[in-house]
């Protein structure tokens, strides 16, 4: 029984750690569009 749990464990850790992982790099990406594309926006004001 022991042993199961460990495996359980492992792999609930291991999912949250990789899903951690994933959402960071995600965010930041979705981040650097939404700067790119409010400077492109600020570019366009001042230019009018």
């Amino acid at each position: 029984m022991t042993d199961q749990l460990r495996i359980i464990f492992i792999i609930i850790v291991s999912v949250s750690i990789f899903g951690l992982i994933v959402f960071v790099i995600v965010k930041n990406f979705i981040r650097n569009k939404i700067q790119y594309y409010l400077e492109e926006k600020n570019k366009k004001t001042k230019e009018d």
